[in-house]
């Protein structure tokens, strides 16, 4: 967008000459002017004509020019800024979440997966100098998204995530920790970052978690590992209903915190437990603070200059003004 800007506007503070020009031309036209005392003047009396009222046109006509000369020194003209930004220390992040069964528990609102979901699809947005890629697991993994800097897709990826019959159910943390370090071991990016979540104890998988971590910390990957789920006992999904529903029963929760913490101390990173969805989300956004991105801002500024249209018009009116009083007013007073 174009925004009209003034190169030096100190040039203004002509305009307080004006006042004075005026103030000037008044009392020089008094001093023109003879004093003769006669009885009456009746005898004097005659209807100006329109060319002797229109004769202060003319220092108008200075006036104005004199205003278009300040404003072309004030030098008027319009900016087109145009910004452009630049990653200058890119940063590579998976995201692997757990989408067992498990995932249905309502200790979140309205369950873990879907509060996830909206606080994932946030930190996407909130991440726009960045690749992500998203890996799913149960008791196996896959790639659901490799890492790529289109955020439309890594949004519809997640907003995809749902539990279904592909993987078979289970928690295999070690086998979600590797597929998601494969898809970052040959990046070139400044810092690799995996954020692990699940919601229970590894059960699945012919992985190790802790083999897993230490083939990340070998990569020079940062895990930062998230345990969701609630203190205490919730509602988890233990058989269908006849209606292709799930039935629901409360259960204890079981998550091992010994073996996220470990996972996230041998890589650098940090565990988080979210515990509720306020909490799931203040986590998200400390992950978001804790791995910055540099980005370097450039501005370009495309400069229209409007001055000479003034110059322009100050030197038609001084014209103006000259053959007026050079040739129709030459000959009044």
């Amino acid at each position: 967008m174009k925004e009209v800007s003034f190169l030096n506007p100190e040039f203004f503070w002509l305009f307080l000459v004006l006042p004075a020009a005026v103030l000037w031309q008044i009392w020089k036209r008094k001093q023109q002017g003879a004093t003769l005392k006669i009885s009456s003047v009746k005898g004097f009396k005659a209807q100006k004509s329109l060319l002797a009222k229109l004769k202060p046109f003319l220092f108008v006509l200075r006036l104005l020019a004199l205003s278009s000369l300040i404003i072309a020194m004030a030098r008027p003209r319009k900016v087109d800024i145009s910004s452009q930004t630049k990653s200058t220390k890119g940063i590579d992040i998976v995201m692997a979440i757990d989408v067992s069964g498990s995932m249905l528990a309502k200790d979140l609102k309205p369950n873990r997966m879907e509060a996830l979901k909206k606080v994932a699809e946030n930190f996407v947005e909130g991440r726009p100098n960045d690749r992500i890629g998203i890996v799913v697991y149960a008791s196996e993994a896959y790639t659901k998204t490799p890492v790529t800097s289109d955020k439309a897709i890594i949004q519809e990826a997640i907003q995809s995530i749902k539990y279904d019959n592909v993987l078979q159910d289970g928690t295999g943390i070690g086998m979600g920790l590797t597929t998601a370090v494969n898809r970052l071991k040959d990046s070139k990016a400044k810092s690799k970052v995996i954020i692990l979540l699940t919601d229970g104890v590894n059960n699945a998988g012919f992985i190790e978690p802790e083999t897993a971590s230490q083939i990340a910390k070998e990569y020079g990957i940062k895990v930062y590992t998230i345990g969701i789920g609630t203190n205490g006992n919730a509602m988890f999904p233990y058989a269908y209903a006849p209606n292709g529903g799930f039935l629901f029963r409360m259960m204890p929760v079981e998550i091992d915190v010994n073996l996220l913490q470990t996972i996230a101390r041998n890589t650098g990173g940090k565990y988080f437990r979210a515990s509720s969805n306020s909490k799931l989300e203040s986590i998200y956004k400390e992950i978001n603070k804790l791995e910055t991105t540099e980005i370097q801002e450039l501005k370009f500024y495309d400069y229209d200059e409007k001055y000479r249209l003034f110059v322009w018009i100050a030197g038609i009116l001084v014209l103006l003004e000259f053959g007026l009083r050079n040739t129709i007013y030459r000959s009044f007073i």
